[in-house]
């Protein structure tokens, strides 16, 4: 995976050996976000693309898009020389018991098909407190019961996760929820422990919340257990702040965009993330709801294409 750069993708320098990091895609990076959607690819091309871009390793997206029966997901993904890295599921964790609940019966649901294709991590994603038209759907800010109710509430959900399936659940800040900013994820860092709750680390996500990834990486390096790779205009972003946005108005704006384009820089971040001397998948998703159904697949060549002249490629 080593070898010199390719020629106008932002590396100058001699590729490095990233061979602790596993290069895999995600549904969200062809428009994905529902298990079913008018303006959503069929979950046949997704796959079939996701092959022909040059991934080996692929995310479950949301539970219901790709085949649920495992013996049909496997078979498809076998036939395609894919392998599945994880699952995502979306929790309101702050809602106390009742949160609770749904979030074990959603994340047993994904962790029980994740496991069965042989994979061991499951992305904890914390319900926005606004829909996608801008509309408060919870308080921007969490009561201290509420935040106590979060965290004791994800961490029940983790170690229930790791004991009944033996699959990891990783935390992924988000926008427009109430574990966002740099600030927020420290807390939560704080606040649970490190044997239960790890971070799937956004890099898009925390550049567009106005957080570190390099510092992030630098001060919790036993807390990152799986990595999610985007970049963010910093132009549109501007503008988000400005207007008060909501995240969903933001994507179709353009507000996430291919590496090397955007921030932040892809090359350094990726020699951080090694140096951490572990092995971790590094899932290309790149928000792009909606979207032509033709415009995931070159943007998924060129960006894996780019990832691989930083010495990032896949890791069977």
């Amino acid at each position: 995976m080593t070898g010199a750069a390719e020629k106008g993708d932002g590396v100058t320098e001699e590729a490095k050996d990233l061979s602790r990091l596993r290069l895999g895609t995600a549904p969200d990076s062809w428009g994905v976000w529902f298990p079913s959607h008018p303006n959503q690819v069929p979950w046949n091309q997704f796959l079939d693309e996701a092959a022909a871009a040059g991934y080996k390793w692929i995310e479950l997206g949301p539970y219901g898009y790709l085949p649920t029966d495992p013996a049909q997901l496997r078979e498809e993904l076998a036939g395609r020389d894919l392998r599945l890295s994880g699952g995502t599921v979306i929790t309101g964790l702050q809602r106390g018991q009742e949160g609770l609940r749904q979030a074990l019966d959603d994340c047993r649901a994904s962790a029980r098909l994740v496991a069965a294709l042989g994979a061991r991590h499951l992305v904890v994603i914390p319900e926005p407190y606004r829909a996608e038209d801008g509309t408060l759907t919870w308080s921007r800010d969490l009561t201290p019961d509420e935040w106590a109710d979060f965290m004791r509430g994800l961490s029940t959900l983790s170690r229930s996760i790791a004991e009944e399936f033996d699959v990891r659940c990783r935390f992924h800040p988000h926008a427009d929820t109430h574990v966002a900013t740099g600030e927020a994820v420290e807390r939560l860092l704080h606040d649970t422990p490190e044997e239960t709750v790890s971070l799937c680390l956004d890099t898009g996500h925390v550049a567009y919340c106005g957080g570190d990834n390099a510092k992030l990486v630098q001060s919790y390096p036993s807390r990152i257990g799986y990595v999610h790779l985007k970049a963010v205009d910093p132009a549109v972003r501007r503008r988000v702040q400005e207007e008060d946005l909501p995240f969903a108005k933001a994507v179709a704006l353009g507000v996430m965009v291919e590496p090397p384009h955007g921030e932040p820089a892809m090359p350094g971040l990726l020699s951080q993330l090694e140096g951490l001397g572990v092995d971790l998948f590094t899932i290309v998703e790149q928000d792009m709801f909606p979207c032509r159904p033709d415009a995931p697949l070159p943007i998924a060549m060129r960006t894996r294409r780019f990832l691989g002249s930083c010495g990032l490629g896949p890791v069977d």
